[in-house]
């Protein structure tokens, strides 16, 4: 395994795409999905990108790379169609030790971004390690028929059950139990298939955990 499987929390941290092109708008658009502060480097943007930058979802700076522009970035993406500018923009981001992604040319990178199948919370990502990013895409084509709406419900929900039992139970032994029955569970066919009757069981054993006994033998509520 070349790679490292990871997610980023990209919150308000600078990240700079520098291209213009398709490509450098289908990754616009998720690094703004993932609330990135985007600085877009290119002296011209196709449509969907021109469109971010008048909306002020991304900063724009309408001319070619220059050295400095990666200052304060915490990724840096080098997707125009020169190489040459790609390999510098690399260079670069190497020598200032912020991670680099260069598109179709893998060896260059310090990352690469996998094809992504996304359902709310849920996200499926396929990788070749830049081998073949359209195989990529085909594998994700495939599965998306599997994976439905239902699991981004399914997902919101259980993050709120989890929530809730942390809250009200900690690290007991019955929050494993509870999460283990959940895991367990289909929820994704419950909701597809509309057995919200089944759910509803589920919040209220959950509503009755709060009043049992914790391990020290205390109750979470007062019996007052």
């Amino acid at each position: 395994m070349r790679y490292y499987p990871v997610n980023l929390d990209l919150r308000d941290r600078r990240v700079v795409l520098v291209g213009g092109g398709a490509v450098a708008a289908r990754k616009a658009r998720r690094l703004i999905a993932a609330g990135a502060r985007l600085c877009v480097v290119s002296p011209r943007l196709e449509t969907g990108l021109a469109a971010l930058a008048a909306s002020s979802s991304l900063t724009h700076l309408a001319r070619t790379y220059l050295p400095g522009d990666m200052e304060g970035a915490t990724l840096v993406f080098a997707a125009t169609d020169d190489a040459a500018v790609n390999l510098a923009v690399a260079a670069e981001a190497k020598a200032r030790g912020i991670l680099v992604d260069v598109i179709d040319a893998p060896r260059e990178s310090g990352f690469t971004t996998p094809a992504v199948l996304e359902r709310g919370d849920l996200l499926i990502t396929v990788s070749t390690g830049g081998a073949s990013p359209a195989l990529s895409r085909r594998i994700v084509d495939r599965l998306q028929p599997l994976f439905g709406p239902e699991y981004a419900e399914a997902i919101a929900l259980l993050g709120e059950i989890r929530e809730k039992i942390l809250t009200a139970k900690g690290g007991s032994a019955y929050t494993r139990q509870v999460f283990a029955e959940l895991a367990a569970l289909d929820l994704p066919a419950l909701l597809e298939n509309g057995h919200r009757d089944a759910i509803d069981q589920i919040l209220l054993k959950l509503s009755a955990s709060e009043s049992r006994p914790g391990p020290d033998g205390a109750g979470k509520k007062d019996p007052s």
